[in-house]
C-alpha cells in the first residue's frame, strides 16, 4: 500500500489536534484515500510538555530541518503562526518539492504571493483551507464546488472573539470591557486581543477571500479595518429598537473594474441569516451569479475543527499525489496567469446606508441644524429616534440615513462636529441592507 510522508512544524493547540486527527482516523482516512497516511516528524522548540497524545520514539524534534530536508516527508504542514521564520521554513520546504498546508492567515494574506509564485515554479500544492473560517470548508467551495460562477460578494463573520462579545453585548445589555473580560476567562479571547478585537484577523481572512473569488491579488494595507472596541450599549439597544443587529462584517464586493474590501462593525437586519449568528461561531456568505446566496456556518477556530481543515488539504494533496497530478488545482482559484490587477475601492467612494448617533445639548433646534448640514451633502434621513431620556444636558439623537457616499458622510460629521450644539463625537456604524 502507498505510504504518504507527512511532517508538522509547530505542536501547539492546532498541532495537537492534527495528530489527534491522524491517530484517532486513521482506519477512516485510509479508506477515503486508498493509501495511508504516515506522521514521520514533528518540530518544535517544546518537546517535553505532555500535549496528551503518544508518539513513537524519535518523531519529535527541535530541528526544523528534520522536517523540511527530510528526503522521504511529501507533505509539510506549517503551524507555526506569524511571518517570521514561518515563512522561511515554507520557502525552504518548497525548494526541496514538498506541498505545503498551513493555517497561517495572517503569512498568506501578507507574503502569500512571493510563496505562491515559488510553490508555482516547483509544481507543488500550497493549501491553506485552515486559515479562514476554521473547520467551515469555505476555500474548497470557492475553489471547486462553486468554480462555475462569478462571485459578486462575499460577506462574513470571521472572528469568534469578536462575534462572542458583541452577542453577550447584545444578550445582556453590557458595555464592552466587562464582556471582553468574561471572553478572556472563558478562553475566547488572548490576554493581549487587540489582533481579534482591532479587525486584523478578520481583515487577513477577507483579504484572501476576496482575491480567490475575484481572481487579482489583495494588497492587505489597503484593506480598510476598524474593530470593535467603540461599540457600547447605547449602540447595541438603539439598534435592536431600529430592528437590527451589530456585527463586525468582513466585506468584499466586486464591481467588475475595482473590488471592495472591508471590516468594519456593521448592522444588518435582524431577520438576516447573518444575524442569528451567535457566540463564537463563524458564517460566510458567498453570492455567485448562478448559485445565488450560499450561507457556509460552522465552527471557526478551535484545535478540533482547525485540525479537521488542515488533514482535509492533506488528505486532498495525498491524493494527486497517489492519482500523478501535481498541482491539480490554482493555489488562489485562478490560473496564474488568469489573475488581474484590480484596485480596491477607497473607503471615501463607498456608498452605504449609516447609523448616526449625535449627543447634542439640550435645546430647541437643534435637529434642524443637522439635518441641514446633512441635506447640505445631499444625505437624506431616513428614520430617526429620539429617546425621551437624556443624561444631564445632553439628549441624544439617532438617525438612519439612506444610502449615502462615505465621503459626503465624513465631509457632513465633520462640519456637523463644528456646531456649538454638539457635546460629543458623533457614533458611526455602517448598515448594510441589500446583502445580494
Amino acid at each position: 500500500m502507498r505510504v504518504i510522508n507527512v511532517g508538522l512544524l509547530g505542536f501547539g493547540t492546532i498541532g495537537t489536534g492534527v495528530v489527534r486527527n491522524i491517530q484517532r482516523n486513521a482506519t477512516i482516512m485510509q479508506q477515503r484515500l486508498g493509501h495511508r497516511l504516515a506522521l514521520v516528524k514533528i518540530a518544535d522548540l517544546d518537546i517535553t510538555t505532555d500535549r496528551g497524545v503518544q508518539l513513537e520514539c524519535g518523531v519529535l524534534t527541535t530541528a526544523v530541518d528534520d522536517v523540511i530536508n527530510h528526503p522521504d516527508i511529501d507533505i509539510v504542514i506549517e503551524l507555526i503562526g506569524g511571518y517570521e521564520p514561518a515563512k522561511s521554513f515554507i520557502l525552504q520546504a518548497i525548494a526541496n518539492g514538498k506541498h505545503i498546508v498551513t493555517a497561517n492567515k495572517a503569512l498568506m494574506a501578507v507574503h502569500g504571493q512571493e510563496i505562491i509564485e515559488a510553490a508555482n515554479r516547483q509544481g507543488v500544492s500550497v493549501m491553506f483551507e485552515a486559515a479562514v473560517g476554521g473547520g467551515i470548508p469555505v476555500i474548497s467551495a470557492i475553489k471547486e464546488n462553486l468554480c462555475s460562477n462569478e462571485f459578486n460578494s462575499i460577506l462574513g463573520i470571521l472572528n469568534g472573539t469578536c462575534n462572542f462579545i458583541l452577542t453577550k453585548m447584545t444578550e445582556k445589555g453590557s458595555d464592552f470591557a466587562p464582556v471582553l473580560q468574561e471572553a478572556q476567562k472563558l478562553g475566547y479571547a488572548e490576554a493581549d486581543p487587540t489582533f481579534d478585537i482591532e479587525g486584523a484577523d478578520t481583515a487577513h481572512k477577507i483579504a484572501l477571500l476576496s482575491a480567490l473569488c475575484f481572481g487579482t491579488t489583495v494588497d492587505f494595507d489597503q484593506v480598510y479595518t476598524e474593530g470593535i472596541s467603540n461599540i457600547t450599549a447605547i449602540d447595541i439597544q438603539f439598534a435592536t429598537q431600529m430592528g437590527y443587529k451589530i456585527k463586525l462584517l468582513a466585506i468584499g464586493k466586486n464591481h467588475g473594474e475595482q473590488i471592495e474590501v472591508r471590516v468594519h462593525p456593521t448592522m444588518i437586519p435582524g431577520t438576516y441569516q447573518l444575524a442569528e449568528v451567535n457566540g463564537v461561531f463563524n458564517a460566510v456568505r458567498l453570492t455567485g451569479d448562478f448559485v445565488g446566496p450560499t450561507l457556509l456556518y460552522g465552527s471557526g477556530a478551535g484545535m478540533d475543527a482547525t485540525a479537521s481543515a488542515v488533514m482535509g488539504d492533506v488528505m486532498a494533496i495525498s491524493r494527486d499525489q497517489v492519482s500523478g497530478a501535481r498541482a491539480r488545482l490554482p493555489i488562489m482559484g485562478y490560473c496564474a496567469d488568469q489573475i488581474k490587477a484590480l484596485p480596491i475601492k477607497p473607503m471615501s467612494e463607498i456608498v452605504s446606508h449609516y447609523y448616526l448617533r449625535f449627543t447634542t445639548i439640550d435645546q430647541p433646534g437643534v435637529l434642524a441644524k443637522i439635518a441641514g448640514c446633512l441635506g447640505k451633502y445631499d444625505i437624506s434621513i431616513q428614520s430617526m429616534i429620539q429617546p425621551e431620556w437624556h443624561e444631564a444636558d445632553s439628549v441624544p439623537i439617532v438617525l438612519m440615513t439612506q444610502a449615502a457616499k462615505e465621503l459626503d458622510i465624513s465631509n457632513a460629521l465633520e462640519e456637523i462636529w463644528q456646531l456649538d450644539i454638539i457635546s460629543q463625537p458623533t457614533c458611526l456604524i455602517r448598515v448594510e441592507h441589500d446583502l445580494d
